[in-house]
């Protein structure tokens, strides 16, 4: 596949508009904006750096990885190995409700305006859920896109999309916004190389402050997102 084409297909996929409910979620942020834990940019960094280098972003990418792999061996057996892990591998059930419940939007609308064979046949013959990483790597894989690129659009989206939420709860000025996910490459760029050399029965996550948070937040009295 060309870059250019490459690049549509993956602009398309994981922007903002594409209609998986990304929006929706905070990855826990929500509660820790209440506790006083993110009040300001900085703290706001710091938070979205964790999930991204040691916590849901690590695990999504390692996920990520191991699907397209699969995919691109066309090794259904392994693809439903790694779609269970994800399952799995998540520490609370509003991060478990964030992954999953994107994951099912987008192979749904990937599957109406991108249709391709290979991906039809998986979701026909899978059973139980699949996270959103797990989605993305395999259709980037039945689509020949390459997994450099892949990954680092999706933690690209992921650390976006926590960024958006952090302006609208601070609040934040959309400037400050911008500041956050430029300071936010390095560690992206850190994240796509580990993932890409660290197996993923390898790869262990460390962020029991996030975790605490969404845990917290389900019991938010009052709410605008769903993780």
């Amino acid at each position: 596949m060309s870059t250019e084409a490459a690049l549509f297909r993956l602009l398309t996929w994981l922007s903002p508009s594409y209609p998986i409910g990304a929006y929706s979620y905070s990855h826990g942020i929500e509660y820790a904006v209440e506790a006083g834990l993110v009040t300001n940019s900085a703290t706001l960094i710091d938070y979205i750096a964790t999930a991204l280098e040691h916590g849901g972003g690590r695990c999504d990418a390692a996920l990520l990885v191991a699907a397209w792999g699969a995919a691109r061996d066309l090794d259904h057996a392994r693809l439903d190995e790694v779609a269970d892990f994800a399952s799995a591998w998540r520490s609370t059930a509003e991060l478990a409700l964030e992954a999953e419940t994107q994951g099912r939007a987008f192979l749904s609308t990937t599957r109406a305006a991108w249709p391709q064979s290979e991906l039809d046949a998986f979701a026909a013959s899978r059973v139980g859920a699949v996270a959103l990483p797990v989605a993305v790597g395999l259709v980037a894989a039945f689509h020949s896109v390459e997994l450099p690129a892949v990954l680092t659009a999706y933690l690209h989206a992921f650390a976006a999309n926590l960024v958006s939420a952090g302006v609208r709860l601070v609040p934040l000025g959309q400037t400050d916004g911008q500041r956050a996910l430029a300071s936010l490459k390095p560690v992206i760029e850190r994240v796509t190389v580990a993932a890409q050399l660290t197996p993923l029965e390898e790869v262990a996550t460390a962020a029991p402050i996030i975790d605490w948070c969404s845990m917290r937040h389900e019991t938010q009295y009052t709410r605008l997102f769903r993780s």
